[in-house]
């Protein structure tokens, strides 16, 4: 551990040195306040010893703009006889313990010991709270629009239950995620969470996987293995792309559902597993289902609570937070200077249909960060698909034919272009009217017209 000695007795700085080597620290050495200032700015510093008076300011003042700093820092208090007052208000204002001159040697071998143990425990702490976040995972779902936020308020609401629970979304709108986060916030936290990925296997290898194998059960089989299920006992299992399971599998899965038991590959011994099951799709299950692909049992099995993630393209607003939080990533994991966007890139990405949705804008991201020299970035370190958008609307959802007019027909065209419109620009009326073509004075009239409310721009 580096402990730090601050005093400007060149004898109790020898002293303190040859008692901090003895318990197998490295010492450091200051002289005056801004001096351990500077120090504790540049260095990795465990314990502080620090002396009330010093020859440029008092040590309480120094103890208060470490604290400024860095709230957990451990403080001893270096003190004679005649300023123990001082000390005991400095253990007030957040000092750990004071020792009183002349100290003996055993009684700062044992503050230094238990202000170490103190350190240790305060990170412990800290770590655990922050594992305890990333369990819950709202800290890594990033948005403040109305529809990322009632995605918030139906994991906090379904969370809790028992039921299985279906994400269903586009590829890489963050349903693993969200999947992260019914579980933490569940009654389930302190148990396993496993993944499974359900297309990524054969019939066979996919059930060995899921519910284990017995030793000879198939070629290469050659000792009993446990299942995904026995491994998330007590705990979730979230199934990836829930779509794609083979048929046979299908079946075996919904056994597990309702009965809660299982048989390993190639064995007779009926397991019991206790596991909540959330599974994620972004497939149309429903056609599945009228195909024959999917068991219709094991669909309404799977669809009791379901929460539909939205894409990028309906949550613009989203765009700059995600941005900085993966600036911020990509920047500390490349140990770069914190990078930047400037405005006209923002502009670019604000205006881009993200058909990758999240992850395609993370990789965006990363690449510009890995690549950019400077802290801004500029136009030039976008993909050439951001930088020469498509500005070409996507076309109208199929209109009526049948009982209703030319005129009829127009405007159920023209409101479907301006709600679409004002979904891909986040509500936003005077980007919607540049992507439109049209001032935004018209579109504001046109709306009123067309009766467009912020409910038909939301739904």
């Amino acid at each position: 551990m580096n402990i730090l000695v601050v005093d400007d007795e060149e004898v109790l700085q020898d002293v303190l040195t040859a008692l901090i080597r003895q318990e197998g620290h490295h010492p450091i050495c200051c002289a005056s306040g801004q001096e351990a200032l500077t120090v504790l700015a540049q260095e990795e510093i465990d314990l502080v010893l620090l002396d009330l008076m010093l020859p440029d300011m008092n040590g309480k003042e120094v103890m208060r703009r470490i604290r400024l700093s860095e709230p957990d820092q451990v403080v001893v208090i270096i003190t004679a006889y005649s300023s123990i007052e001082g000390a005991i208000e400095a253990m007030r204002e957040g000092a750990f313990h004071y020792l009183p001159k002349p100290f003996k040697n055993e009684e700062v071998r044992l503050t230094i010991r238990q202000g170490l143990e103190r350190r240790r425990l305060t990170a412990e702490n800290r770590d655990l709270k922050e594992q305890l976040r990333e369990r819950q995972g709202f800290d890594r779902i990033i948005g403040k629009s109305r529809s990322i936020r009632q995605v918030f308020d139906l994991i906090r609401r379904a969370a809790p239950s028992k039921s299985n629970i279906l994400i269903r979304g586009e590829s890489g709108t963050g349903k693993e995620l969200v999947a992260k986060s019914i579980h933490g916030n569940s009654k389930r936290t302190d148990g396993p969470f496993v993944t499974v990925n359900s297309g990524s296997m054969p019939s066979e290898l996919l059930e060995s996987t899921l519910f284990g194998h017995v030793k000879g059960a198939f070629t290469g089989a050659v000792s009993h293995k446990k299942g995904l299920f026995e491994v998330a006992d007590g705990g979730t299992i979230f199934f990836d792309e829930i779509g794609n399971i083979p048929p046979d599998t299908q079946s075996k899965l919904l056994r597990v559902i309702q009965e809660k038991e299982f048989m390993r590959l190639g064995g007779l011994e009926t397991l019991r597993a206790d596991v909540r099951l959330v599974a994620a799709t972004n497939a149309d299950l429903e056609a599945r289902v009228a195909d024959g692909e999917f068991r219709e049992d094991l669909y309404y099995r799977l669809n009791v609570i379901t929460i539909q993630l939205p894409p990028l393209s309906r949550r613009v607003e989203d765009i700059p937070l995600i941005s900085q939080h993966f600036l911020r990533t990509y920047s500390t994991e490349n140990e770069k200077q914190p990078r930047r966007l400037t405005s006209e890139a923002m502009d670019l990405l604000m205006a881009y249909h993200w058909p990758g949705n999240v992850r395609e804008l993370e990789n965006v991201v990363e690449r510009a960060v890995v690549l950019s020299t400077g802290a801004e970035i500029g136009v030039d370190l976008l993909p050439g698909n951001i930088r020469r958008p498509d500005t070409t609307l996507p076309p109208p959802e199929t209109l009526p034919t049948r009982g209703v007019s030319f005129k009829e027909a127009v405007s159920a065209y023209e409101r479907q272009l301006i709600v679409k419109a004002l979904q891909a620009c986040g509500g936003v009326q005077k980007r919607a009217a540049e992507r439109l073509k049209v001032k935004p004075t018209t579109l504001h009239e046109m709306m009123k017209r067309l009766r467009v409310t912020v409910e038909s721009r939301a739904s």
